[in-house]
């Protein structure tokens, strides 16, 4: 719902408490206050209290989460280091390979290909 359509259930339902100016003034300040707490209920108002808490757990998370980006990013850096100072070429550790005799056999083709 807007918020100017709420301010108008809000005041048509003020003027309809207010309509019958013959009761007592306590009942039309209970009428009133029931009418407005209802429509603070629907709006989802928070107190400053607890704004206040959530705000502080909201920086403490945030500090969090920004020390953990920072320890993330060196860890990466460190790993990467560590790949490029690694340099152990395959072909010298591998051994070589021997040519193949001049009396090997070929393999013979199938006949089913």
């Amino acid at each position: 719902m807007a918020p100017q359509d709420r301010i108008s259930r809000l005041a048509q339902q003020i003027g309809d408490r207010l309509q019958n100016a013959s009761q007592a003034p306590e009942d039309i300040q209970k009428g009133v206050q029931q009418v407005v707490r209802g429509a603070f209920d629907r709006l989802e108002l928070v107190s400053r209290e607890d704004f206040d808490i959530l705000m502080d757990v909201l920086q403490r998370t945030r500090s969090r989460v920004e020390a953990l980006e920072r320890q993330v990013a060196s860890l990466e850096a460190a790993v990467g280091a560590s790949n490029a100072n690694a340099t152990t070429p395959v072909e010298a550790e591998a051994p070589p390979t021997p040519a193949p005799s001049a009396n090997a056999t070929q393999p013979k083709p199938s006949d089913t290909d």
